[in-house]
């Protein structure tokens, strides 16, 4: 039994080594297995990151797309919006070159006929001087026949009646003519004028001396004046205007006479009571805030007013006075609206009568200047403004049109004339310039007293803002005749007791009613 044993053991070796072989070759196959699965996986992955990476290269690509395309558009509407705008300048100035050839065409029109008038006038003449020459010629027989007088004497005499009726003929011929080109001239001014002031017609703003502040509730107007008073206290150091708060529910009342520090108030003010924080540091902080936005809105408005007015090349700080008179009136009237309708207004006077109607409208623009400036510097707006515009490099004409747009000085240059004319024309026309409300019914009981005042004059109506009054007559106290009388004495008691603007019409009512009752 022993040698048995040994190859049992062989045996068993054998199988030992065998099962170490599969073993190994199954393990070997499985790490195979796991590394192909790995290896799969690993590929998966980078073919999962690849795709995500060309999906987000294709979105960045569209994105940059997009963004390249939305700055082509805005690009492309900025474009078209400088070409909309360079089409209505050159239409405009079309307009304006259509308009002075068709002046051109009815002043050689005038000339025209001027000239036919004159060729008739000349033969006239002619004709008058053969007659004339004749008439001698049988005054000198005659006179050699009766007199007896010798050629010199004659001669003489003659040339002295000659003389004496030439002096009184071309006496009347000088004043017929000096009347009939002051008629001309008179109509040819006021037809300068009409055409000027119906090719321009501009809006009217008026402004007052407070503003009004909406608010949520009655409970904000403490909030607004604090602890004992130092939240306003301390908007009304920061600011520089009164703040009103009463009884009115609602509202709180901005007060000042400075429109720019009452704007930088009221804006202010809203920023405040939208915000809710209302404290000593954070007024400060909104109205420094606020005051950097309104310097911003002044030059852009003067900015506007110069490309308006089509005045180029301003300095910056004469653009700047310019939009600071958008917070600025003269009689209720916004003088940066004043300022651009006298600009066209003298710049189409200027067309009319063949001088330089882009310095015309620089000088208009440019005329009231001096208010912008005139609260902190001492003298007239006229002077402050000149001095403003010398300063700054404007020229002899625009200076002096602002320095004597109101007749102070002697004129040197034709256009400050043409400015004070359009200036008159601006702050004088219907609706430019308002009354205070107590003015305007002081006004209007002042004329229906005058006018009650006169006997037989039962009742007074005045209408259309004042140009005009009814007065309505008792039938049986006057007659037409007095009633005329009474009309033509209203007139003139108007004329000699009250100062008005235009014209007041007046007119007298009589009428007589008999009534019957059918019973």
């Amino acid at each position: 039994m022993e040698p048995v044993q040994p190859v049992i053991v062989i045996i068993l070796l054998a199988v030992c080594s065998i099962l170490t072989f599969v073993g190994k070759m199954l393990l070997d196959r499985l790490r195979r297995r796991d590394a192909e699965t790995e290896a799969r996986e690993i590929i998966a992955r980078a073919d999962r990151e690849s795709v995500n990476r060309r999906k987000e290269a294709e979105l960045e690509i569209k994105e940059q797309a997009i963004q390249q395309k939305a700055e082509g558009e805005r690009d492309l509407a900025k474009l078209r919006q400088e070409l909309h705008e360079r089409e209505r300048l050159l239409d405009k100035r079309q307009d304006t070159t259509e308009q002075q050839i068709d002046q051109l065409r009815r002043q050689e029109k005038m000339v025209e006929t001027t000239q036919r008038k004159l060729t008739e006038k000349i033969e006239d003449t002619n004709r008058r001087n053969e007659e004339l020459a004749n008439l001698l010629d049988l005054q000198r027989q005659t006179l050699h026949a009766l007199s007896g007088l010798g050629r010199e004497e004659a001669t003489r005499r003659l040339m002295e009646m000659l003389e004496q009726e030439l002096q009184h003929e071309a006496g009347s011929l000088i004043l017929k003519h000096e009347r009939k080109m002051a008629e001309i001239v008179d109509a040819k001014s006021r037809d300068i004028l009409l055409t000027c002031i119906q090719r321009y017609a501009a809006t009217h703003t008026a402004e007052t001396t407070t503003s009004t502040v909406d608010i949520p509730n009655d409970e904000m107007k403490g909030r607004i004046i604090g602890r004992e008073g130092r939240n306003i206290r301390a908007f009304e150091k920061a600011t520089g205007v009164d703040v009103i708060i009463d009884d009115t529910p609602g509202v709180v009342i901005v007060s000042g006479f400075d429109t720019v520090r009452r704007e930088v108030a009221r804006m202010a003010l809203n920023k405040l009571i939208a915000d809710g924080r209302i404290h000593p540091a954070r007024i400060e902080e909104l109205v420094a805030e606020t005051q950097t936005e309104i310097e911003a809105h002044i030059q852009k408005r003067g900015e506007e007013a110069a490309q308006e007015a089509d005045v180029p090349g301003l300095h910056p700080k004469i653009i700047h006075l310019l939009g600071r008179l958008r917070f600025r009136t003269s009689y209720s009237q916004n003088v940066l609206r004043h300022s651009i309708e006298v600009a066209f207004l003298t710049g189409l006077f200027a067309d009319e009568m063949g001088l330089d109607g882009r310095l015309a409208r620089r000088c208009g623009l440019l005329h009231d200047i001096g208010k912008a400036a005139d609260h902190e510097t001492e003298g007239g707006h006229p002077k402050i403004g000149a001095e403003l515009l010398k300063r700054y490099g404007e020229g002899p004409e625009v200076v002096h049109a602002a320095l004597g747009h109101h007749d102070d000085i002697r004129v040197d240059h034709p256009y400050t004339v043409l400015v004070a004319a359009a200036d008159a024309c601006s702050a004088s026309r219907p609706g430019a310039r308002r009354e205070t409300l107590e003015r305007y019914i002081k006004r209007m009981e002042e004329l229906e007293k005058i006018a009650t005042g006169f006997e037989g004059v039962d009742q007074a109506f005045a209408i259309q803002a004042g140009r005009e009054l009814r007065v309505i007559v008792n039938a049986r106290d006057t007659t037409d005749a007095s009633a005329a009388k009474v009309c033509r004495d209203i007139a003139k008691a108007f004329e000699q007791q009250l100062t008005y603007p235009g014209e007041i019409k007046v007119t007298v009512l009589r009428e007589t009613r008999i009534t019957e009752v059918a019973k």
